[in-house]
């Protein structure tokens, strides 16, 4: 078992167990690492419910696979198993949401000094984010 962090609608911070490149939960540890809860119905969160064809296909073995449970959401996710983490993507209509209106969604970051900034903080100001990653 490994400390993961998971990224998606608010940062959490679970116990799963890392397989190669997969990151594996108990099934009754999906709601405090995603917000949803796995039921006969599909994934679901409050009053929605989002269908699931095959079920088993989200399973290794007796545990849930993060990322076949985020793209059974329809969210994209990257997961990076050795440094125990996942990032899901926005929902599909957010997304389009954002692309149609040219909307960045909120977000914020350290920088290099360890000093957060919000993306609010430059409204009206045009902005070049560069970003990258190791892996």
């Amino acid at each position: 078992m490994a400390t993961v962090t998971v990224i998606g609608d608010e940062v959490r911070t679970v116990e799963a167990n890392v397989s190669g490149d997969q990151l594996l939960l108990a099934p009754e540890l999906l709601p405090a690492a995603l917000g949803w809860k796995l039921e006969p119905q599909g994934l679901c969160r409050d009053d929605t419910c989002v269908p699931v064809r095959d079920s088993a296909a989200l399973f290794v073995g007796d545990q849930l696979d993060v990322a076949a449970v985020a793209a059974a959401l329809g969210r994209p996710a990257v997961v990076d198993a050795g440094a125990g983490m996942v990032a899901l993507a926005l929902p599909a209509e957010a997304r389009r949401q954002a692309l149609d209106g040219l909307v960045a969604p909120s977000f914020e970051l350290a920088d290099l000094d360890g000093a957060v900034h919000r993306l609010a903080e430059w409204h009206g100001v045009k902005k070049l984010l560069v970003t990258f990653a190791s892996w």
